[in-house]
């Protein structure tokens, strides 16, 4: 008999640990089933309205020409039945997958939550100046649990991938340096190929001059022979 007293008397008995019961589900068409429905419709009028007679009578040219009457009975019940099943297959599945209670569901976690935002947004000039105290989790908005449980996992993520970045920079750096030593030596090794090819020419050049000397001291030599024969005769 004490029991309850006590209950009513604790300063946090209104704060559940957990979220009450969830009311039953309503079967009756909320605002997203209604949406779903309509597009449905629209859809399948779209589709049947494909299938105009024009074209269906184009696919049977014999029976269009001699008997259009009953040709286009034809077309109008089969595009009934067309709608019909269609129809039919859809609200078996609306039923199949409890599509109605799913989405009236969703209104209602959503309803819920733009509830729960506004009220939150509302006290949070007075949680400011006294802290946030103790909020149940679950009466956190989406974005808030969401952001609580994934935030831990991006900066995990965050330092590896810094760390991973801060040694890829430094890789970098010593490929630099590596390439600025082979461009120096490049420019070395080009200097010396240029003053070796300075110096192949230079030999060239002298040899053409020596042997351009040469031919002149042959010639002279033979101009003297010549001379000193004619002297003698």
């Amino acid at each position: 008999m004490t029991s309850p007293a006590r209950n009513q008397n604790h300063p946090n008995s209104d704060l559940s640990p957990s979220p009450p019961p969830q009311p039953p589900i309503a079967q009756t068409p909320g605002p997203r089933v209604t949406r779903l429905q309509e597009i449905y419709a629209q859809a399948l009028a779209r589709t049947v309205r494909a299938n105009s007679y024009a074209n269906f009578a184009a696919c049977f040219p014999t029976p269009a020409h001699h008997v259009p009457a009953s040709l286009e009975n034809v077309w109008r019940q089969l595009n009934a039945k067309l709608e019909e099943s269609a129809t039919a297959e859809f609200e078996d599945i609306l039923v199949e997958r409890d599509v109605i209670g799913q989405l009236n569901e969703l209104d209602r976690l959503v309803g819920e939550a733009r509830v729960r935002s506004e009220a939150r947004g509302a006290g949070e000039g007075g949680q400011g100046q006294d802290g946030e105290g103790n909020v149940p989790p679950h009466t956190l908005p989406p974005d808030d649990l969401f952001r609580a449980h994934l935030t831990p996992q991006l900066e995990r993520t965050k330092g590896v991938l810094e760390t991973k970045i801060q040694a890829t920079e430094g890789e970098n750096v010593e490929l630099g340096v590596r390439v600025q030593a082979q461009r120096a030596e490049i420019e070395r090794l080009m200097a010396g190929l240029e003053a070796v090819v300075a110096d192949v020419e230079g030999a060239a050049t002298a040899a053409t001059q020596y042997g351009s000397e040469n031919d002149l001291r042959k010639e002279a030599l033979k101009m003297d022979d010549d001379v000193k024969a004619r002297s003698d005769i």
